[in-house]
């Protein structure tokens, strides 16, 4: 048996593009010998050119704020964006170098588009049927350097599923999906070269990659809703914060204890006095615990509302309102312990002093729900157990020094919430 084997070579010959040229048509030129099965490697910045995507630059930051969907990361002058074609790139793509000074290159309006055009015409033209990837460069997560990959691809199967099959071993492989437009394009860039001025490589013994009907380079941009990295650091942090939302209905499906907890890790980073650590989080993981606490606190609420003179039907609709914590199949109830608080005997100070820690329970609770929506996990924080402490602190067996800060309902949620509109930071400001 042969081993397997190919080989790639970059194009010479290739004249300087210009806007309106018929790039297929340059490339058939420079090479008649295009044969059946190649894969042709096409550096997107000729593409450009060649589709007059050439822009005045008088502001390059303006340009890249037209070509910008979603900001994903910002360091310095550096910005990481989501662009127009649903890449996610250093400034969106918009290229400086290799462009007449005082211009800059976008990207092509469609890359799988312009590949396609270019392989139709290759094959009216010297009658193969080849398989065309548009090529960028980029940087990637975890890895230093830049690679050439994927933008746009026609007639090449731009990923290899090899879910449900096996190794040599035997092992059954359930994860596995190869990038192969991705991997030509990293291979075709190792004789292209960055500064050569050879901007189209060939593969020539790959013929099984090359195929009809097989999609885009859009394949290999990754759903928002399986994207793990998303977003930048701190662009997460601020993205949780103002994303957190109040979930008021859930679905059945249950709650992991382990993403609980390690919400439960993130509340306990909050700051607080005197190097102490005043929070408690009670879990109420069993629907008999759940039950138990929420029938005792109803009993609790209807019994004050009575002294308040309220009707039964004001108390009836009035309790329903906690039917988020009842219908919720999780539950944790956040609480206070003044454990290294001091005591000045001074009534003033004594207020401070429970101040500061409920200061301090309160960014707990906080980062607890940050840390859900983190975990994809609905969450509303209700102040109900901090109006029957006692039965709380009852039912549950808790200390007399630990105090009920409300409890959180927690679960999948029923629907996404609606949008909310931002708020201007101006409103909430004194500057002196």
């Amino acid at each position: 048996m042969t081993a397997p084997s190919y080989r790639v070579w970059a194009l010479p010959g290739l004249p300087e593009v210009a806007p309106g040229d018929d790039l297929a048509k340059l490339i058939a030129a420079a090479l008649p010998g295009l044969a059946d099965g190649d894969v042709l490697l096409v550096t997107s910045k000729i593409v450009s050119k060649a589709e007059g995507r050439i822009v005045e630059a008088g502001d390059r930051e303006a340009v890249i704020d037209a070509e910008t969907v979603r900001v994903v990361a910002r360091r310095g002058a550096l910005r990481i964006v989501e662009n127009r074609q649903g890449l996610v790139m250093a400034a969106a793509g918009v290229d400086a170098s290799n462009t007449p000074a005082g211009t800059v290159l976008l990207l092509p309006e469609d890359p799988d588009a312009s590949a396609s055009r270019i392989r139709d015409t290759l094959r009216d033209t010297l009658g193969v049927e080849v398989g065309v990837v548009i090529t960028d460069t980029f940087g990637r997560p975890w890895r230093a350097g830049l690679t050439d990959v994927a933008i746009g691809a026609a007639g090449v199967r731009v990923l290899d599923d090899l879910r449900g099959g096996t190794d040599a071993h035997g092992n059954l492989l359930d994860a596995t999906v190869v990038a192969t437009a991705d991997e030509l394009a990293a291979a075709g860039d190792l004789v292209k070269g960055k500064a050569s001025g050879l901007p189209v490589a060939v593969v020539r013994g790959l013929g099984h990659v090359v195929a009809d009907g097989t999609g885009g380079a859009r394949a290999l941009v990754r759903p928002a809703a399986d994207d793990l990295f998303r977003l930048g650091t701190s662009e997460a942090i601020r993205e949780a914060v103002t994303q957190r939302r109040t979930v008021r209905a859930f679905t059945d499906e249950p709650v992991d204890p382990d993403a609980v907890r390690r919400a439960v890790a993130a509340a306990v980073t909050a700051p607080a006095p005197h190097h102490t650590t005043p929070w408690r989080f009670v879990l109420l993981e069993s629907e008999s615990s759940r039950l138990r606490l929420l029938d005792a606190m109803r009993d609790a609420w209807i019994a004050d509302l009575r002294r308040d003179g309220r009707s039964e039907e004001s108390i009836a609709k009035r309790v329903r309102r906690g039917d988020v914590l009842r219908n919720a199949p999780y539950l944790a109830v956040p609480c206070m312990v003044m454990d290294g608080s001091h005591h000045y005997g001074d009534e003033r100070r004594d207020r401070a002093e429970r101040e500061m820690f409920l200061v301090a329970a309160g960014a707990g609770v906080q980062n607890f729900l940050v840390a859900l929506a983190g975990e994809r996990l609905g969450s509303a924080w209700v102040s109900s157990t901090m109006f029957c402490r006692d039965v709380v602190r009852e039912v549950l067996d808790l200390p007399s020094g630990w105090d009920p800060m409300g409890a959180v309902a927690i679960g999948h949620a029923a629907q996404a919430p609606g949008v909310r509109p931002g708020r201007d930071a101006g409103a909430f400001v004194e500057v002196r």
